[in-house]
């Protein structure tokens, strides 16, 4: 009854996703991994009854014979072809399970709203970035079934922290037993190609009544490495697969590195040790050859490091008028508060802003209602 129920559960929910007549993250849940599991929980029973039925036979004394198949009776060939038809229904729905619950598994609504609910900030920075049209698998997992399996190994001490309501706030960093970015990064962006220069242009508000801005220009000399050409410029000098750059971190978040050394493409090797390093660094301290999550370790979840910067970016994306008195300084304020929840921010970051406006700039309230609220909604 277990496996007719599940089966007839999971292929409306089937017909239903391939129709495309629902696209709840967690109705997909159910349908990939709840209903499977009592599908295949009922087929379990099944043997299992089987046994236990032996053993009251075994028990009243009367002996357990194995069942008799004789394809001459009529009865006999119609039970068998139930079980052959079943088994290959039974084959098929769990081909349909595997087929659909895999692909669902490494989607982002699964990984940023279901599965790592915890990590709605990690999964809100990332629609924001540059890298939004890339799956979350393409980064964590990569290609190939190893990792797939080590990912999900990895996964497991986590889901009991979920489970338990024991993981960590916020987040730790480093993650751990990523994959190497050589394999996963390296794909898109290929560190062998120069790349010059980029001129990139920081637009900061004073938090005078006017908002003035004041742009910092900056040349970033990004450079490159190339076997082909044999040299190393720039910033990724180091990028070249025959330029090796290991260090060694003492601390957990890898912020501490008192060793590090350089193995150039022509071999010459140079070590750079810290003065107060201790003598047995090289055999204490995690070693590490250095790739680009060590630098870019935010490119895929670009978080704002100060409220200052988070108000600037927002007005110069446009998201928040810079015309309205003081926007930047009370934008900066409410989100420098402490607050208990993030609905208690919210609206107390409203509360705060709608409060100042009403009192101390009551003819730019009243006058340009909209505009406040855009300040509002954008903080």
């Amino acid at each position: 009854m277990l496996s007719l129920f599940g089966a007839a559960l999971f292929l409306i929910f089937f017909i239903a996703e391939s129709l495309g007549w629902h696209t709840n993250a967690y109705m997909g849940l159910v349908f990939v991994i709840i209903l499977p599991m009592l599908f295949l929980a009922g087929l379990a029973l099944i043997p299992l009854g089987v046994w236990r039925q032996r053993r009251r036979l075994a028990a009243g004394k009367t002996e357990a014979l194995w069942p008799t198949l004789n394809l001459n009776q009529p009865r006999h060939r119609k039970v068998t072809a139930l079980v052959l038809v079943m088994t290959l229904m039974n084959v098929v729905i769990v081909s349909l399970a595997a087929y659909s619950g895999l692909p669902y598994m490494d989607s982002t609504a699964f990984c940023g709203t279901v599965c790592h609910e915890v990590m709605e900030p990690q999964h809100q920075a990332f629609q924001n970035s540059a890298h939004a049209n890339v799956g979350c698998v393409q980064c964590h997992i990569g290609p190939g079934a190893s990792w797939f399996v080590q990912s999900k190994l990895s996964g497991t001490r986590p889901i009991f922290a979920v489970t338990l309501n024991t993981f960590s706030r916020s987040i730790p960093q480093p993650v751990r037993n990523l994959r190497p970015a050589r394999e996963t990064c390296e794909q898109c962006h290929w560190p062998e190609k120069f790349h010059g220069d980029k001129v990139l242009t920081l637009t900061e508000y004073g938090d005078d009544e006017e908002n003035s801005a004041s742009e910092t220009t900056l040349q970033l000399h990004v450079g490159g490495g190339s076997d082909v050409l044999r040299k190393g410029t720039g910033i990724h000098w180091h990028t070249s697969a025959s330029s090796v750059v290991e260090y060694i971190a003492t601390d957990e978040q890898r912020d501490v590195i008192p060793w590090v050394k350089v193995t150039d493409r022509d071999g010459t090797v140079r070590e750079y040790v810290a003065e107060d390093a201790p003598s047995d660094v090289q055999t204490t301290g995690e070693r590490r050859r250095m790739d680009c999550v060590d630098c870019h370790n935010r490119t895929g979840h670009p978080f704002a490091t100060t409220p200052e910067r988070a108000v600037n970016s927002a007005m110069a994306a446009g998201a928040m008028p810079t015309d309205i008195p003081f926007a930047h300084r009370e934008a900066v304020v409410a989100l420098s508060g402490t607050y208990d929840s993030k609905t208690a921010a919210l609206d107390a970051i409203a509360v705060k802003l709608r409060a100042f406006y009403r009192t101390e700039a009551s003819e730019t309230y009243m006058g340009r209602r909209q505009d406040v609220e855009r300040v509002v909604t954008a903080t």
